[in-house]
This record gives C-alpha cells, structure tokens and sequence, in this order.
C-alpha cells in the first residue's frame, strides 16, 4: 500500500494533535537544568500552571504519565489501610482502583453502568453511613476518557459538605483540564490530577498534581512509602524554580508555550470551543441514528464521544476500516466496551475544519463497513458549526 498522502487524522482522545508553535518550543537546545535561564522557566510555568486549574495553591510538575500522577495522589495523602471511596465510572476509575488496592488501601469500589458519572446523592448516602469518618478520601475520575462521561463535581463536592464529611476529595482531569471547565479551589478539591497530553496539547510525558492547604497537611502524617513521589522536595526546589531530579526540560519549553497558548484563547473561550465541538458531534451521532454512549444529558462529555455500535457490528471492524482507508486514528472501546464503542476525540488543538473531517471520514466508514445508520451525520453537525460560529 503507498504512503499516505496528507496529514493524519489524530482523532484518539489523547495524546492529542500537538500544535506546531509547541513543536517549535520544544524543539530548542537543551539547558543547564540547575542555571538560572532554568529557574526562570521553571517559575514561568508553575505561575501558568495555577491559572489553569484556577488555583492559588501549589501545583507540581512530575516526568510521568498521568498514572504516576494518580500515584503520587495516593501516597501523599493515606496511610496503609485508610478506607477510600471510589465509583466505577469507566476503565480509567478501574484502573485507579486497582492501584489504590496495590497501595494496601481499603479501597470500596461502587459498581457502575460506565454510562453514568458519579452519583452525588450516593455519595451523600455513603458519606453519612460513615459515622466514624473512616473513609479518609473520594476519588472520583471528572472526565471518564473511555467512556464520554463527566462527573458533576460541585454537585459531589456539596454533597460531602451536606454530609460534613472531612474525607479529602482527589480528582483525575487528565482527559479534562483546559477542555472542560474546572475550578480546583473554588470547588474544594483537595488533589487534582492531570496530564501532559489532552487539553495541554503537548506529548505525554509531564503529570501534574495541585495540592490543596488540607492535603498538603494530610502528607505530614500519611504513611504510604514514598519517594520519588514525594511532594516535600518538589514543593522545596519549586521555590526557586528547580526541581529536584533531572526535569522534561524540552517539554517544559512546549508546557510554557502551551500556556501562552491558552491565555491568548482565554479559557473561557478554550471551555466554549470545546463545548461547541462536543454538541455539533452529539448532533452528528444522533443524526446517524446511533447512540451516545453517555446516558445522561448533564454528563456529555466535551472532550470525546463514545459511540454505540449497533447489535452484531464490532467498532474495531469499523476503526479499521477507517484507519486503512482514511489514515484517520479512532478511540478503541476499552475494558468492558471493548469493541462495543468507538470514541471521536474532539480537545485540544482543534478547530470547525478538523471535526468536519473526522466526521466526514466517520460518515464514509460507516457506509464502507456496511453498519446500518442515516446518512447526514456531517450535515448535522455542519448546521450546529454554521448557527454557532462567532
């Protein structure tokens, strides 16, 4: 088969399309990492940092994965059998459940449909039963990236203050930070969690967590072993702007442009972009006559779409198909969805144009894999772009 011609459709919802103005940063000479050109970019970009998730406490920047960020979470706050709440929302919720239950925490998994976010009302009801307040933290995952489902955070977060709970409250928005309106301090999180990848349009590789005044506390006295993950000596070379190992230096040129990046936008524009980009695909889906994999319309998530297969027809057929002929790359069905949804990611850099495409090759897949649906998928969406456009 020849090479293809023209750029590929990265339309996974994360790593996500990378902007050239960050391939450009990134691409400069490496630095002395302990030189003062260093601390000046490291303070750059822990100063940025805090705009996006609208805190004024400290955030920290680990080279990692975003599971080395869920990780740090976990060990700075708990202790060896410290009794946590977490709902299954998806195979991200999964995931971090198995590693809190590795971690020797008594971690107690409430079953879930993975079309739904958390429920506030059951975290009210678990909250309340716990009298002695042995629960020590929620984890709750805002946007479910294998799903499309996002959780209803000032809604969990009224929920554990009517319940006067002091359990600490940890938030995963890798797939959700500078896509989807998130306020760490004014919605009482204790630990976000967030990574390179998605909204931040850079290449995997940097994690992050913002430590509210309570968790930074709680990590006085948890016991969990810890090392690298260790916020103290993070939080004591940030002050100058060091770090203390060898950092992603090259990626944070990209992390500092990508800032830039989204203060220019404004992220109140970023949020509208992106939830106008969610709609106008929803739109698309339905017009198709086939179903969102969300179940609820106050949870659409507007970083992705999960799509439903019809009975008989498996979406990675239909993903390959795509892949072959459009050189266009679709988000698999994971975990219990595996092969029963595909996923369209629509964050980060990303704009009418792009989305038009996706859709249009989603469209022709549709048809080339024979899998029963209306044509106008495309049409619906472009009608949404056309009304909303500014």
């Amino acid at each position: 088969m020849p090479y293809p011609s023209g750029r590929h459709f990265l339309q996974i919802p994360g790593p996500t399309n990378v902007p050239d103005r960050v391939l450009r940063a990134i691409d400069r000479p490496t630095i002395d990492h302990r030189g003062p050109e260093f601390a000046q970019l490291g303070k750059q970009v822990l100063a940025g940092l805090k705009k996006v998730f609208r805190t004024s406490q400290p955030v920290v920047i680990f080279p990692a994965s975003g599971t080395g960020a869920w990780e740090a979470a976990l060990v700075n706050t708990l202790s060896a059998n410290d009794r946590v709440l977490m709902f299954e929302t998806g195979h991200f919720a999964t995931l971090w459940h198995e590693m809190a239950r590795r971690l020797d925490l008594r971690a107690e998994f409430v079953p879930g449909d993975w079309r739904h976010g958390v429920d506030p009302a059951a975290v009210e009801q678990k909250l309340r039963a716990d009298a002695q307040h042995e629960i020590r933290a929620l984890c709750v995952i805002h946007n479910e990236t294998s799903t499309g489902v996002t959780s209803r955070i000032p809604e969990i977060r009224a929920a554990m203050d009517r319940a006067r709970h002091p359990a600490l409250l940890l938030v995963d928005t890798i797939s959700s930070l500078a896509s989807i309106d998130y306020r760490h301090d004014e919605w009482k999180v204790d630990v976000t969690v967030a990574g390179s990848q998605k909204g931040l349009m850079l290449p995997p590789g940097l994690s992050f967590n913002a430590i509210s005044e309570k968790a930074l506390d709680a990590s006085h006295s948890a016991k969990l072993r810890r090392s690298y993950w260790d916020w103290q000596p993070m939080l004591q070379s940030n002050e100058s702007g060091f770090f203390p190992y060898t950092p992603a230096t090259n990626l944070l040129y990209g992390l500092r442009e990508a800032l830039q990046m989204l203060e220019e936008e404004g992220l109140p524009n970023v949020f509208a972009r992106h939830a106008r980009h969610g709609e106008a695909t929803r739109r698309g889906v339905r017009a198709w006559g086939l179903e969102v994999n969300c179940a609820d319309e106050r949870e659409h998530s507007n970083s992705l779409t999960g799509i439903r297969m019809p009975e008989g027809y498996d979406a990675d057929q239909l993903r390959a198909i795509i892949l072959d002929r459009f050189d266009m790359s679709l988000g698999q069905g994971l975990g219990k969805l595996k092969s029963k949804i595909f996923r369209i990611g629509h964050l980060g850099a990303f704009n009418d144009l792009m989305l038009c495409g996706a859709l249009a090759g989603v469209e022709m897949g549709l048809r080339l894999a024979r899998v029963p649906h209306r044509p106008g998928g495309v049409a619906a969406a472009l009608e949404h772009l056309a009304q909303t456009a500014t």
